[in-house]
């Protein structure tokens, strides 16, 4: 590539001025293209590189929606946790929530374990309230048995059987692997990563102050409601069962 510029350059020298002009914004065409593709950030710069953004996109039936990866053992995310459940609430737009547990976390992986115990086995508000009180009490659970006796005294105070073993099929796990593979495969690089998105853009939010601001810019751009499939596209794709004629 080098070699080539240095060759332009030298034609470029002895071109007249009106084609040097075209040459040289015909050089700068390719860097320009990469220029218009990079993301969006808020703050603009801060944002993260990532491998795959096709999961940047809003539910069908939803005109904008926040997608978030987050970790139950990481300090940011508990800080980050109200601010995005009260801006998705006040702007009545969906929640995409992903676990993304850490490694070098220690209880975190079983803490996304028992919250999808409660959100498939019991009621979805039920685990957004036992991410909640796990934020909130995060740092007095220091160990997996903190955080077993954490969780036996949520069940409790909500009046629940807690089961000993949660998740004895290991349904759940694969439902948490699957959402870390999502993360991996776009290339996550540290939680919480919070992006608010529509069909026509997405933005990386850095700093939840902004969030607020970015969800009434995306809204503002955003183009009309994605449709959801409708109900009967099943059903139309059966062919018709012929009655036979009696003779």
């Amino acid at each position: 590539m080098s070699n080539v510029r240095d060759m332009l350059s030298e034609r470029f020298m002895r071109l007249p001025s009106h084609s040097s002009l075209l040459l040289a914004l015909a050089l700068s065409l390719p860097f320009a293209a990469l220029s218009s593709l990079a993301q969006t950030a808020a703050p603009p710069g801060s944002g993260d590189h990532f491998k795959d953004t096709s999961m940047f996109k809003p539910p069908a039936g939803a005109r904008v929606a926040v997608v978030e990866f987050e970790d139950l053992e990481c300090p940011a995310c508990s800080h980050a946790a109200p601010i995005v459940h009260a801006a998705v609430a006040h702007y009545k737009i969906p929640l995409v929530r992903h676990d993304f547990p850490l490694a070098q976390h220690i209880w975190s992986y079983d803490a996304a374990i028992w919250a999808r115990y409660l959100q498939d086995k019991v009621k979805p508000e039920v685990a957004d309230q036992y991410r909640s009180t796990v934020f909130a009490a995060q740092i007095t659970i220091n160990s997996k048995d903190d955080l077993l006796a954490f969780t036996r005294r949520f069940f409790q105070q909500h009046g629940l059987q807690m089961p000993f073993v949660a998740d004895p099929s290991g349904q759940l796990a694969n439902e948490v692997k699957a959402d870390k593979a999502l993360g991996e495969r776009m290339g996550l690089q540290h939680t919480p990563t919070i992006v608010v998105c529509s069909a026509k853009q997405w933005v990386q939010v850095t700093d939840v102050s902004q969030l607020y601001q970015t969800i009434e810019q995306v809204m503002a751009q955003a183009g009309p409601v994605a449709s959801a499939p409708a109900k009967t596209t099943a059903l139309a794709a059966k062919k018709p069962v012929a009655k036979k004629t009696a003779r």
